[in-house]
């Protein structure tokens, strides 16, 4: 449904997760800037006070720690009368490594944010919408939700079990004017490689692997200035899907952003499994076999 409601005489209310930078801190601004009351949320008190300086309602948002959801949407909720019109579940990051080299922790600190944080932070702001009737549900999901490329394992699970557990919340929404969507990047232009180096270095042994060799190769792409694949887009790309989606009557299951996306798509439902396979190891710029292995 259409949350843009002006001629009801309020702003509409979104909040926004991940707003840092990127991504998150591009749609808050542009929402902004069309007249919703956006609430900027970050993970560190650091980011929470420069959005703050540009003029956000900006709430310290840790989507790892349930203390922290349950502080920060009952914030907005004392602050707005109880009303969230939309949600947009933006926070996110990779950690890459093959996946032999990752340790049960590695994988939880994955999960913890991108799927059990996304999740739980939704099932947070859900009785409002449901109380009031309505509402907009959007989860930052990635090509990589349906396409696996290798050594990024932990963040293609991650998004596969995004996507359905999101799947499962449409069907559970049936009959409700709240709607859950899901948007697919590809490429965007934005601080993920950079963080993604982070966790790469945090949680990889990367000298006493069978990956070495591919790790240095690896290591190049992550650490490569300007984009890293062809096709890239900028973030506000992402922000004009969002802006379709919270003014459509009927927002669509799943945009795709990107051509990428849109083309492993089409190829994911036309190519045998094995042909795929070899598409999307050679597009991963990460490929894998004997040569890359430590001797």
């Amino acid at each position: 449904m259409t949350i843009l409601r002006q001629n009801l005489g309020y702003l509409p209310i979104v909040v926004v997760s991940g707003c840092s930078s990127g991504i998150g801190f591009c749609v808050a601004n542009g929402l902004r800037e069309i007249g919703w009351r956006v609430f900027a949320t970050a993970r560190d008190e650091k980011s929470v006070s420069e959005l703050m300086t540009q003029g956000f309602e900006a709430l310290q948002l840790d989507v790892a720690d349930s203390n922290s959801i349950k502080s920060c949407v009952a914030e907005v909720l004392a602050r707005t009368d109880g009303r969230i019109d939309a949600l947009f579940n933006n926070a996110g990051f990779g950690v890459p490594g093959a996946v032999e080299d990752l340790s049960r922790d590695a994988m939880r600190h994955q999960f913890e944010t991108n799927v059990f944080g996304a999740i739980e932070l939704t099932n947070a702001v859900l009785p409002a919408m449901r109380l009031q009737g309505y509402g907009t549900i959007l989860f930052n999901s990635s090509v990589l939700g349906f396409a696996a490329m290798p050594y990024r394992g932990a963040y293609n699970a991650s998004k596969f079990a995004l996507e359905g557990f999101v799947d499962t919340l449409r069907q559970e929404l049936y009959g409700t004017k709240i709607d859950a969507c899901l948007i697919e990047p590809g490429p965007i232009t934005s601080q993920f490689r950079a963080n993604a180096a982070k966790q790469f270095y945090r949680w990889i042994d990367i000298g006493n692997s069978f990956h070495t060799k591919s790790y240095q190769k690896m290591q190049q792409r992550l650490e490569k200035a300007g984009p890293a694949a062809p096709f890239t887009l900028p973030e506000s790309a992402v922000l004009d899907v969002v802006k379709k989606a919270l003014t459509a009557k009927k927002p669509k299951i799943r945009y795709r952003v990107t051509t990428p996306t849109k083309v492993f798509w089409c190829l994911k439902r036309l190519l045998p499994s094995r042909c795929l396979d070899r598409i999307l190891l050679a597009a991963s710029g990460d490929e894998p076999g004997p040569s890359y292995g430590r001797k």
